[in-house]
């Protein structure tokens, strides 16, 4: 039997991901791999199982430890939904990372999303001492590109043939925000 899909009304948080959270993890994207292909890479053999997260949350971990990026999933209603993830973190004069997010079909319209992004933008700020954060998504993804913009994120271009998803090249748009205060310069 499948736990009940939290409500819009369930609190939603964002922590630091753990290997226990492997089997849920997992679960979603097996269940969720035909709806998500759109959006994503082909994933190796093995990727919806617990144990291949398992060992993909061990280097992610790894990645935070040597201060590359800030792991995390979404919680609604005490379940795991989702994930977020802060990657590639660039110190020096640029201070930014990237965003990355996805939340599981049944928790999906429910705000959770923009929730999780309102939350790690405030772990990249204050937690990670970041200026910036970036975040692509493909032209046709628009409930992304209401997430980003409720979040203050704007479009600044687009990367044409970015990313092969499906057997064809995919346009992309990226998208900025400034933590540290003021409008990115135009």
């Amino acid at each position: 039997m499948s736990p009940t899909p939290p409500s819009a009304a369930a609190a939603t948080s964002v922590r630091l991901i753990e290997v226990a959270d492997a089997p849920a993890l997992a679960a979603h994207l097996e269940r969720d791999a035909e709806d998500f292909a759109r959006w994503q890479p082909a994933r190796p053999q093995g990727f919806h199982t617990a144990e291949h997260q398992a060992a993909r949350i061990e280097q992610l971990l790894a990645t935070h430890r040597s201060g590359g990026g800030w792991p995390g999933v979404i919680v609604a209603g005490g379940a795991v939904v989702g994930q977020v993830t802060v990657s590639t973190i660039l110190r020096g004069p640029l201070q930014k990372g990237f965003l990355s997010y996805w939340v599981a079909t049944a928790a999906q319209g429910h705000g959770h999303a923009g929730r999780a992004v309102a939350q790690v933008l405030r772990v990249m700020k204050e937690e990670l001492g970041l200026h910036r954060a970036e975040a692509h998504t493909q032209l046709e993804n628009l409930a992304s590109h209401a997430v980003l913009r409720r979040n203050g994120f704007t479009p600044w271009g687009v990367a044409h043939a970015h990313l092969h998803i499906g057997g064809a090249w995919r346009d992309e748009i990226f998208w900025e925000r400034n933590l540290t205060g003021g409008a990115p310069p135009r």
